[in-house]
């Protein structure tokens, strides 16, 4: 096994990683070829690693040799913030029936927003935020709704975050306002507003909704989200 430059890292396990996040995120299944391609390695290699996830049940291939998402992976993701997914779950189904949004609670790693988990809401056809979508902390409402929860030490200790003009701005309206709001940044066409989740013993999260292009009431949509953070963590508080 191969590793980087100081040992740190193997090379190895993270091409294993990349193809497993580029699986994850296609539109629809990619034969070997394409994953290579993308990944920049030699076919075979691009299929020991695949054969590899095969073996954990994290990919698996249909008859034609498509690659797709495998069963494995729910238990790699039903252990992320488990508590908090736990919690929320209840908690976001009631706001996305009642706003006729989906809710999603995102969580911060680095310089990175991750959505974790969403709910649709079965009154309607919703935008969907796709667990695993991840963006940079400094675009969107999520992101910039995370940064206002934390304090100027914490946002100074995350390592490759320089906010831009506008990110700054945007951060300074959200710790004003108590929520951060956002159209057109990560999906185009589609609006988000979201609020600071702050659990003692969990990553930084935002609990937030997603619609797309039209007219919204961005306060009474954020007093919804801060009523849902109150519950949860009141729950979260109390287990």
């Amino acid at each position: 096994m191969s590793d980087t430059a100081g040992g740190s890292l193997s090379l190895t396990l993270s091409r294993g990683i990349e193809l497993l996040e580029v699986v994850c995120a296609a539109d629809s299944p990619l034969s070997i070829g394409e994953v290579a391609q993308q990944l920049g390695v030699h076919r075979s290699a691009a299929y020991r690693l695949l054969r590899t996830l095969e073996a954990h049940y994290l990919v698996r291939r249909d008859d034609a040799g498509r690659i797709h998402p495998a069963a494995g992976l729910t238990n790699l993701a039903r252990g992320v913030e488990n508590s908090l997914q736990t919690v929320g779950l209840p908690i976001m189904t009631k706001i996305a029936d009642a706003l006729e949004m989906s809710c999603f609670i995102a969580v911060a790693q680095g310089a990175d927003c991750f959505t974790l988990m969403t709910v649709e809401a079965t009154t309607s056809h919703a935008v969907t935020q796709h667990p695993g979508t991840r963006h940079h902390l400094d675009r969107g409402a999520p992101g910039v709704a995370l940064l206002s929860g934390l304090t100027a030490q914490q946002r100074s200790d995350i390592e490759g975050l320089e906010l831009s003009d506008k990110a700054q701005a945007d951060l300074e309206e959200a710790r004003q306002n108590g929520y951060a709001s956002s159209f057109d940044e990560v999906i185009p066409g589609v609006g988000s507003v979201a609020v600071p989740l702050m659990a003692a013993g969990q990553l930084p999260a935002t609990l937030a909704v997603v619609y797309p292009r039209q007219e919204v009431d961005e306060a009474h949509i954020a007093a919804t989200l801060h009523q849902g953070v109150d519950t949860m963590l009141a729950r979260l508080g109390a287990a």
